[in-house]
């Protein structure tokens, strides 16, 4: 295969997977109709350590457990707390709000990495927190949330929660050799455990077995994770990291656009200027990944 072959079918690769992680936001919000947020988490995690478990073994990946008590304690905080917050943001929240606000993790991360990992904010960095702190202030609104201020707050607490623990991550693989995918798994299915052990402590309804509930389990499981980890994996294989890392500004529009045709949730003019602010600070931030690590030229 040309190097231009594969490039583009990268490229391709990271279209598909913009796609479905961002249209997985309507779905997560609207499975709720049939089942309790608590529930849903559970579930989902579980199958979608499965499925990665199941990527591993068709790759070949070791699947030995290094590090077991970081690995643990990252479940907890990357699986179990990060995905019920986001979950439990949607019964209030709207779906593109909600995608928009999680993945502005980036502008949590920044700040975190240099308190903690002594990592200095350079060059772009620093236009793209202002953007990104003017569109969350027009996002959320805080002089007047309304009936979403509990959804808003869990959606940002999911953000600096995704940021917590992309620095756990890079603390544990600085410390231990460690396959990112495998370490994956393993804090997915160790997260699943506990959120498991949450929903049965949890009193909620019964879960309603419809063929919409069963459709979102396989697209969370077998898309949104199975399959998402291959073609990240291709991407990043084939394409730098700074272009890989568009996903961060492809995703949240996707989620927007989708709960605007299926859901009718139309973002007011104040929360569609705050979007296109965060939208211009992730692509400052993926400019600066890029001119950090510009791409290898064609071999």
């Amino acid at each position: 295969m040309s190097s231009d072959t594969a490039i583009r079918r990268a490229f391709a690769a990271l279209a598909v997977l913009s796609l479905i992680w961002g249209y997985n936001w309507v779905v997560m919000k609207e499975v709720l109709r049939y089942t309790d947020p608590f529930d849903f988490t559970a579930v989902r995690t579980l199958l979608g350590a499965a499925s990665l478990f199941a990527v591993m073994l068709i790759r070949g990946t070791d699947m030995k457990l290094v590090a077991a008590r970081d690995t643990i304690l990252l479940g907890l905080v990357q699986t179990a707390a990060f995905t019920a917050l986001i979950q439990t943001a949607l019964v209030t929240a709207g779906a593109g709000k909600t995608a928009v606000l999680v993945y502005a993790m980036p502008f949590w991360l920044l700040p975190l990495a240099w308190l903690l990992l002594g990592e200095r904010i350079r060059g772009l960095q620093w236009p793209a927190i202002l953007f990104a702190a003017a569109g969350l202030i027009l996002i959320i609104e805080p002089w007047s949330l309304g009936n979403s201020r509990l959804g808003t707050a869990l959606a940002l607490a999911g953000g600096v929660t995704w940021a917590s623990s992309a620095i756990m991550v890079k603390r544990l693989r600085a410390r231990h050799r460690v396959e990112l995918l495998s370490l994956t798994a393993w804090q997915m299915l160790f997260g699943a455990l506990a959120l498991t052990i949450v929903a049965l402590l949890h009193p909620s309804q019964a879960t309603q077995f419809t063929p919409y509930y069963f459709g979102a389990l396989a697209f969370n499981a077998l898309l949104g994770t199975g399959l998402a980890w291959l073609l990240w994996l291709y991407i990043l294989q084939h394409l730098p990291a700074g272009v890989a890392g568009l996903s961060t500004l492809v995703v949240p529009g996707v989620g927007v656009v989708s709960a605007w045709i299926q859901l009718g949730e139309r973002p007011s003019m104040l929360e569609a200027a705050g979007m296109a602010l965060i939208g211009c600070a992730l692509a400052l931030l993926s400019l600066h990944s890029l001119k950090r690590n510009p791409p290898a030229p064609p071999t």
